[in-house]
């Protein structure tokens, strides 16, 4: 039940203002006005709440309405976690395919046209980007959403990511602090375990998120991850030797801390939310995202109820409410700053990516990222495209379509396509029989981390040389194909680029 507590004394407005909470529907819900009247300082936008660029900016401006320097934040890395293009796919590559290319200022160019967009939407915070060094190419969460597995090569598309989108005038946040890289289990079904020294903490997982506090990052998220070289019990989200030792007192950090999503059943299935936020404040979060899953009023209550209990009782101390809450009028104030002060960027950075349209700066990196080994003529007749899909993370989500079927039906009338879930050397017969005597291009993605999905594309490959392999995911399994394409993640462009690498017909 939750406890009835005035509405305006400064203990609850602080409370309020430490949540980053959700909401669902396409705009602002009455209870989420009230709150915001009543403190709460911060809203998270997700894929649900997005239906259009105009749709968002109305109901960013409602919340305005409301109060002016309201932080509204996404969780928008592009590439293959994206919400604003959810349900059509990005019009930029992901972090993998900008760390392919290595090339710093694309990377700052794609996250500054990135920033423009988000901006114009009325957001001002993004959850982004993936510090994270991906060293277990067997990483079920991270994966593509890293610049990749090389800590200097992270670090400096990590700044370069931060220094974009915030010339835009929109708050980068470097995640997953202190590094969700080296982990074989998704923090949204557990809590994973780093067994790693100090030292090579320093020298791999640490070396981007101090890159990213040099460029000014202005947020920096947390993970649901237990490091037992800093902390033996408790995951750096809830540590006091994590969030602040190491963050704010060793590394010199004064920004924003955001934990990742409390809801997360590495900390909701251990701790519950509302022991979860208190823990966190009292370690140095600053900020409690929750509302990817949780999306209600009642979830809003309960943190707020909780934290103030937890002062009254002398649990957390009200100085550390306090000095969260400043933090985060801080960053609001920052953004108001920057709003309308960002310059415009080049008119190449602004032309769409839409199929039929100029090529924006999302589709020139996304051309850069693509990697051809072997070679082939190119595809001039219809053809079958076989898509091994895996199950999708949490993060990734199952709304955003990709593949590369949709753009190769454009460039060539005809073309078919199936999707296929599992099932190894029957769903390899499915596709010989499907395909009959059109070429077939099979689509993958992280075929090393799924068996049935390297079974299948060794039959295929078996009875047919001649196909043409896309890998979309993380190019660890060995190339084969005629030819093999690594496109470095799955947004719409990365599709859009391979297509034209199949086809010959890109710029």
């Amino acid at each position: 039940m939750t406890t009835l507590v005035p509405t305006t004394d400064t203990l609850t407005r602080d409370a309020l203002a430490v949540l980053q909470p959700g909401f669902t529907g396409t705009s602002a819900p009455d209870w989420l006005l009230r709150r915001v009247g009543e403190g709460l300082a911060s809203v998270g936008v997700f894929g649900r709440n997005v239906h259009t660029p105009e749709q968002l900016a109305a109901l960013t401006a409602r919340l305005r309405a409301e109060r002016d320097d309201i932080l509204v934040a996404i969780d928008e890395e592009s590439g293959d976690v994206t919400r604003l293009e959810v349900r059509s796919g990005s019009s930029f590559p992901g972090s993998l395919a900008l760390g392919s290319v290595d090339d710093v200022d694309l990377t700052r160019a794609v996250a500054r046209e990135l920033g423009r967009r988000l901006a114009e939407c009325g957001v001002n915070l993004n959850w982004a980007p993936s510090a994270d060094v991906n060293a277990d190419p067997g990483n079920p969460v991270i994966g593509v959403r890293s610049f990749g597995a090389d800590p200097q090569l992270v670090a400096r598309h990590t700044a370069a990511y931060v220094e974009g989108i915030q010339a835009a005038g929109v708050a980068a946040c470097a995640k997953h602090f202190p590094g969700h890289g080296d982990t074989a289990v998704d923090s949204h079904h557990s809590l994973p375990r780093i067994d790693v020294d100090l030292d090579t903490l320093h020298a791999r997982e640490l070396v981007p998120f101090r890159a990213a506090i040099a460029a000014g990052s202005r947020c920096v998220m947390s993970a649901h991850i237990l490091l037992p070289a800093l902390d033996p019990t408790r995951p750096a989200t809830l540590s006091p030797q994590i969030l602040t030792g190491l963050l704010r007192q060793e590394l010199g950090y004064d920004g924003l801390i955001v934990t990742d999503g409390m809801e997360m059943n590495a900390i909701a299935g251990t701790y519950g939310i509302e022991r979860g936020a208190v823990l966190a404040v009292a370690a140095g979060a600053d900020a409690i995202c929750v509302g990817g899953g949780l999306s209600d009023e009642d979830t809003v209550l309960r943190l707020r109820d909780a934290l103030v209990t937890a002062v009254r009782t002398g649990e957390l101390p009200e100085e550390r409410l306090a000095d969260a809450a400043a933090r985060v009028r801080a960053l609001a104030s920052w953004t108001q700053k920057a709003r309308g002060a960002a310059p415009e960027p080049g008119a190449d950075a602004q032309e769409g990516t839409a199929p039929g349209s100029g090529a924006g700066i999302g589709l020139v990196a996304a051309r850069r990222a693509v990697t051809v080994t072997g070679t082939a003529e190119p595809l001039r007749e219809p053809a079958y495209v076989a898509a091994f899909t895996p199950v999708a993370n949490i993060a990734v989500g199952d709304e955003t379509p990709w593949g590369v079927a949709a753009e190769l039906a454009r460039i060539l009338p005809g073309t078919e396509a199936d999707t296929y879930h599992g099932g190894g050397a029957p769903a390899a017969a499915g596709v010989l029989r499907a395909a009959g005597e059109r070429r077939i291009v099979a689509v993958v993605r992280d075929a090393h981390r799924h068996a049935w999905m390297s079974e299948a594309l060794d039959a295929v490959l078996a009875a047919r040389p001649d196909t043409i392999v896309v890998e979309m995911g993380l190019p660890e399994a060995p190339p084969r194909g005629a030819p093999h394409i690594a496109t470095h993640g799955a947004a719409r462009v990365c599709g859009v680029a391979a297509a034209e690498a199949i086809t010959g017909t890109g710029s």
